[in-house]
């Protein structure tokens, strides 16, 4: 019964990893696809190689997600089960939201879904929420990594206005085209080296409960291998809905607005990833870059009532997500008997 379990909570943390790289596609690939940088086909093909391999690139971030919630000891003992329901009940939620945000075309974030359900599903069963670790490594770098991105975006799109100012404008546009290609390649190995580790931290924690792996062993490569490939697959099926909103509905791009906003964007990601462990949202930290280097053209050419509507489903998604997964894991309490 729990290796059935185990297996089942494996296959939907793979379901939610293919619908993170569906949902989260536009994030690397939006601002390339609007300027015409790169047609849409050659931008998804590129992301999803580029995903597959930024999963490949560390570890850290999967070892944070894997601390979110610590079971009870007697818990994995006695009933192991209830623990990975728990587990399944998280993934459910995240998954939900992720659908439910994809529907509008709203580029929520798929990272705070996966912890927010994670914590809404570990809250109904009364297991052990590390808060520090939430507020350390989720809320504060969630609150700080928009602004930080908005506020580099608008500076270092003010750096190239002036750098090239007196360079013909169609010139620097083919320029900028070409430097697209690089910094939407770069976009795509940070969503990888992101996102693909959270999905890895939820299968490690599901191992974990099972008694497949120790607290402090690494990542079996078998686990790493099906993350990366679930989230590249993801990321070919493509996320238009979403790419409608990055690319058009916030702001016009041009290409030297499309390239600061991406190389921004990756260096976000990277810094976090490695410096701070810190599973932030690619979603957010692109979007946010993208509305600031938009407001140097004129802070009324951003469409603040789209961008409105972005920072509700931001707001919204932790608790929405860790709703559903505590409604989910009730329903399961119910119908597994569990204790």
């Amino acid at each position: 019964m729990e290796l059935a379990i185990v297996v089942a909570v494996v296959v939907v943390a793979l379901v939610f990893d293919y619908t993170n790289g569906f949902h989260d596609a536009a994030n690397a690939i939006a601002t390339s696809v609007s300027t015409r940088a790169l047609t849409p086909r050659v931008a998804l093909a590129l992301a999803a190689v580029m995903n597959f391999v930024g999963a490949f690139l560390g570890q850290k971030v999967a070892k944070t997600v894997s601390e979110v919630i610590t079971f009870p000891s007697e818990m994995l003992e006695t009933n192991a089960s209830h623990a990975l329901v728990v587990v399944m009940a998280g993934l459910i939620g995240a998954i939900t939201w992720n659908m439910i945000t994809w529907y509008y075309g709203l580029p929520s974030s798929s990272s705070h879904a996966l912890i927010g359900g994670l914590v809404g599903a570990a809250l109904a069963a009364g297991v052990t929420v590390s808060w520090d670790t939430v507020m350390d490594k989720v809320v504060i770098p969630m609150l700080i990594s928009p602004l930080f991105a908005f506020g580099v975006g608008f500076m270092v799109m003010l750096a190239i206005m002036w750098i090239f100012r007196r360079v013909n404008p169609h010139k620097a546009n083919r320029g900028f085209k070409l430097a697209q290609t690089a910094s939407a390649a770069a976009m795509a190995l940070g969503h990888g080296l992101q996102d693909a580790q959270k999905t890895m931290g939820v299968i490690f924690l599901a191992l974990l409960a099972g008694g497949y792996v120790g607290a402090n062993e690494d990542l079996p490569l078998w686990v790493i291998f099906a993350a990366a490939f679930a989230i590249s697959a993801g990321t070919w099926a493509g996320g238009w809905r979403i790419m409608r909103t990055l690319g058009r509905r916030i702001i016009h791009l041009d290409p030297a607005r499309g390239f600061a906003a991406e190389t921004v964007a990756a260096s976000v990601l990277y810094t976090t990833a490695y410096a701070f462990e810190a599973p932030i949202s690619t979603t957010h930290t692109i979007t946010s870059a993208v509305m600031g280097v938009g407001a140097t053209k004129r802070f009324s050419a951003v469409r603040w009532g789209v961008a409105r509507s972005i920072v509700v489903a931001w707001v919204s998604t932790f608790p929405a997500a860790g709703a559903v997964a505590a409604f989910v894991y009730v329903v399961c309490r119910y119908v597994f008997q569990l204790p």
